[in-house]
């Protein structure tokens, strides 16, 4: 009896991690950030520069096959945050608040609170129009928190200095936007935010374990950024994506419609946008290591989660398209990181299992020790984490409503998409097949030129991708029991 209650003793002064797993109080800092796909540095990117997420990574495990269950900011925001797959949720736009649609869900942060957690949040976690509703609760969740802030900062005074492709500025958040911004980090919103989320995490309350939650709102246009980020991206070094000329010919024409004025930008506009774009992400990455900073000082690392992920993907000229809501990889496939105590053996490493984001929330509801709710969807990745070869899901499954598309043409009828993303394939129906079938093999095609669903070579991989694909759609519709 006295060698255990040593041994437990031990164990946990030679590795608190664990001792603290055990009783459920490890802390957990979710990081979100908006519209950012992977053109960060630890993915692989060639120019834009992100040293605090290599720091991050270097921590934890990156997950380089996570996609969104939905490529628009509200659907994938609540399906991320309960656990359930947009058909679930009911929430396919922007403008429906889950809570009429599925009003007793318990959602990631609510759990926490539920179980004795301090929970806060700053910035954008559930949904804001950006950048509209900077600086107000937005579609926020009070039940999630015991404490908010909703940083404003100086970009959201000087909207009038933003230049916009869209010459009548009907929205900013919605089209190609931006501003080398004067002044310095800390009088922007996310320079706000950031400020805000080391005072919480230095002044927490002691007597109880954090669940501590910093939204980002870059780099969503309008992309701002103090100077000094534009001038680390020369537009010399600024290259447009190069495709083929016949790419669009073999896409279903809801793929990639796109607004007129964005198909016809001329090349200096659009290296000024990818420019900013690259700005805005390496800014936000800079108040990401202000924060990493703090977590340092404070000693945290050792009984903290740290999550990092964002909404979406984004499209910077890829198949002549900008933004989001398409169901291609740029728009579905997002960064993640994840770095908890206890797996130093995975550190710094990275996973191809194929991942969803609704795989988050019963992910750190188990590192923490916590019982999830069971009607989520998701799945925990402790396995990944303990061991990055050990494999994913079969596929990971995104969907996109054409009616919410706010570039879609006038009159354009209503399509429903359906997307899977295997280990090797991408494979998409619109309106279950009618209206159009996208196949693409990322181990040839990894920038999805060449649609091979009517290749006759391909009809066994489209017969299986097919099935599952219905399979995956079914489970998708089922009705959580709350």
């Amino acid at each position: 009896m006295r060698r255990g209650l040593l041994l437990i003793t031990v164990l946990s002064l030679v590795w608190p991690a664990a001792a603290a797993a055990q009783t459920g109080k490890l802390n957990v800092l979710l990081v979100m950030s908006d519209d950012l796909n992977t053109d960060v540095s630890c993915y692989g990117h060639r120019i834009v520069r992100t040293p605090n997420l290599d720091r991050l990574a270097a921590r934890g495990v990156r997950f380089t096959r996570a996609y969104c269950q939905y490529p628009l900011c509200n659907p994938s925001r609540a399906s991320m945050l309960t656990g359930l797959y947009p058909d679930q949720t009911g929430v396919r736009n922007n403008r429906v608040f889950f809570r009429d649609t599925v009003p007793d869900v318990v959602t990631l942060p609510q759990l926490f609170r539920n179980n004795g957690y301090f929970t806060a949040r700053i910035g954008k976690i559930y949904h804001y129009g950006v950048p509209r509703q900077i600086g107000t609760d937005g579609m926020d969740d009070p039940v999630s928190w015991d404490r908010v802030v909703n940083p404003r900062g100086r970009d959201k005074d000087e909207e009038d200095l933003i230049f916009s492709i869209d010459r009548l500025r009907h929205s900013l958040g919605g089209t190609l936007s931006w501003l080398a911004a004067d002044g310095t980090d800390v009088e922007q919103t996310d320079g706000i935010g950031a400020t805000a989320c080391i005072e919480m995490l230095k002044s927490r309350p002691k007597d109880k374990p954090f669940f501590i939650a910093m939204g980002f709102y870059r780099p969503h246009t309008p992309y701002v950024a103090p100077k000094k980020y534009f001038r680390r991206y020369p537009l010399e070094l600024i290259r447009t994506p190069a495709e083929p000329l016949d790419d669009l010919v073999d896409i279903p024409l809801p793929a990639w419609v796109d607004r007129p004025y964005q198909l016809e930008l001329d090349d200096l506009t659009k290296r000024q946008a990818i420019q900013a774009y690259y700005a805005s992400i390496t800014f936000m990455d800079a108040q990401l290591g202000r924060i990493l900073d703090v977590m340092d000082e404070e000693d945290l690392w050792e009984n903290t989660v740290v999550v990092f992920v964002s909404d979406h993907g984004y499209h910077m000229g890829e198949h002549k398209l900008w933004q989001k809501t398409t169901l291609f990889e740029n728009s579905c496939r997002v960064p993640l990181i994840i770095a908890a105590p206890g797996f130093a053996g995975t550190a710094g490493k990275a996973t191809g299992a194929v991942t969803e984001m609704i795989d988050i929330y019963p992910t750190v509801a188990d590192l923490c020790g916590l019982r999830a709710p069971s009607y989520l969807a998701g799945r925990s990745l402790r396995r990944q984490l303990e061991d990055v070869s050990a494999p994913g899901r079969e596929a990971a499954l995104t969907t996109l409503d054409s009616r919410d598309r706010v570039h879609r043409p006038v009159h354009w009828p209503p399509t429903i998409g359906y997307t899977i993303r295997t280990e090797r394939y991408r494979y998409t129906e619109w309106a279950d097949g009618r209206i159009g079938v996208e196949l693409y093999d990322h181990q040839e095609d990894p920038e999805e030129f060449v649609n091979l669903a009517l290749a006759p070579h391909m009809r066994e991989t489209v017969a299986r991708l097919k099935k599952l694909l219905a399979e995956r759609v079914r489970e998708a519709k089922q009705r959580p029991r709350i």
